[in-house]
């Protein structure tokens, strides 16, 4: 019972609380350089897909975690959960600078992605639970590159955040990995591949 309560209490606190992040903001002490109207769109859509992006890595730890019986996997999940807290609010204040929001959609994300976590850690085990981290980071950090190269050039703060993001997301996998993981089949990295490629789409605009 103390188990559901802290997963239910985790899921209304990542979709409808603000964050606080246990490190600094990569981007504190930079300089905010003047951006235009235009810059400051696009900066703040790709934010907001980055912070939908940290939405899904919640519901996806804390579903594996809750489905694990292995207590030193357990923690293992809930900690890598709780340094993506630091990315949700990281992202939120930098939107908030830019004058953006959060995306509408959060609770349908959150809800899609902590069913993904929980089904593949019922059937596929704890390695294949792992996989699925391993899979999700290295994807979300290849996105995470791809917004390095979207970003207006002047944008020093949005830069440093996701660039803070992206090393740690990296690290994320290599940890999966050394703790087990099994390389998933190449039909099911191919589907996470598209159903990224619609929530990134959807939340770039919602």
């Amino acid at each position: 019972m103390d188990t559901l309560i802290t997963t239910a209490d985790r899921a209304l606190r990542t979709v409808f609380t603000h964050h606080h992040a246990s490190r600094a903001n990569p981007s504190s002490g930079i300089a905010v350089d003047s951006l235009s109207d235009p810059e400051k769109r696009e900066a703040s859509a790709l934010m907001r897909v980055n912070h939908v992006g940290e939405v899904c890595a919640q519901a996806l730890y804390t579903a594996q975690a809750l489905a694990t019986k292995n207590e030193g996997l357990r923690r293992h999940l809930q900690a890598a959960c709780d340094e993506e807290t630091d990315h949700l609010a990281w992202t939120e204040e930098r939107l908030k600078q830019l004058g953006g929001r959060t995306s509408l959609l959060n609770p349908l994300w959150y809800a899609g992605a902590f069913g993904i976590g929980f089904l593949a850690a019922k059937l596929g085990g704890d390695a294949m639970s792992l996989g699925f981290v391993v899979e999700t980071e290295r994807q979300v950090e290849a996105h995470l590159q791809s917004h390095m190269q979207r970003l207006p050039e002047n944008d020093h703060a949005s830069r440093a955040i996701v660039a803070q993001m992206k090393a740690d997301e990296m690290r994320h996998a290599q940890e999966a990995q050394a703790a087990g993981a099994v390389e998933l089949p190449t039909p099911i990295k191919g589907l996470m591949r598209a159903a990224a490629g619609v929530m990134t789409a959807v939340a770039h605009r919602v």
